[in-house]
């Protein structure tokens, strides 16, 4: 058996990770002490694992995150209003195999985007289609999206979105595109995909900053009661960090 050959074929499999591990085998003599059904499961295993690192690399980029925010640095040494126990329990991801939504509110700074961030990283470390937007912004592109007919095409991206994040919601007043877009976002994804949505603004007022009293109606009734809650309190904690410094 040519073993120059067997590499070469691996890769032309794109087994690359299989074909490199094998190929370091050979030249270091690693791999005498395996049976052959250890070995080709230890080449498998690797070829596996090195797919899922670069599959939740890609989920990561394709995300959009503004901050790298993990699980495992949320600070609860801070008082604003965070339990942890329902903390680790939406950590799980379980709200989003039942199709359940989390509204995070609270003043400026408390850090309700970095906890939405990592919510998110979470769901891509598990192999979830994760995309993060500032609401304003998304609306933005949504309204260009309207003007040169790729509307349809955007609002399906969205929903095929395991968990979608938009942040800062609320901070600029709702015209009838922005009203509309929501609508469309909301009721793609109502009992199919998870939203995270984070506002300063309290969920008690998203009625009237949405506005006409029927489609907010609607929304809201989508959104917020198949949702998990957190209203975070305390100083900012951006402030705390440059008194710090």
């Amino acid at each position: 058996m040519n073993k120059n050959q067997t590499i070469e074929k691996m890769r032309n499999m794109r087994l690359n990770a299989m074909a490199s591990m094998y190929q370091h085998h050979l030249q270091n003599n690693l791999y005498s002490d395996s049976t052959p059904d250890e070995y080709v499961s230890l080449l498998t295993d690797h070829e596996w694992e090195e797919r899922q690192n670069t599959k939740i690399q890609r989920l990561i980029k394709q995300a959009g995150f503004r901050q790298k925010a993990t699980i495992m640095d949320v600070d609860f040494s801070t008082a604003r209003n965070l339990e942890k126990n329902m903390f680790d329990r939406l950590s799980s991801l379980d709200f989003i195999k039942k199709k359940e939504n989390i509204i995070l509110t609270g003043a400026s700074g408390v850090g309700k985007s970095y906890l939405a961030q990592a919510f998110g990283h979470q769901a891509c470390m598990m192999g979830l289609k994760t995309r993060y937007h500032i609401t304003a912004r998304l609306f933005s592109r949504l309204k260009l999206a309207k003007v040169d007919g790729t509307y349809n095409k955007e609002l399906v991206k969205l929903q095929k979105m395991d968990l979608l994040i938009l942040d800062d919601f609320g901070l600029q007043s709702f015209d009838n595109h922005a009203r509309d877009a929501l609508m469309d976002i909301i009721e793609d994804r109502f009992n199919t995909k998870s939203t995270i949505v984070s506002s300063q603004i309290p969920v008690s007022a998203w009625y009237d900053i949405i506005g006409e009293g029927t489609i907010a109606d609607a929304i809201l009734d989508r959104l917020v009661n198949s949702s998990h809650r957190i209203d975070l309190k305390g100083e900012s904690m951006r402030k705390n960090i440059m008194r710090e410094n």
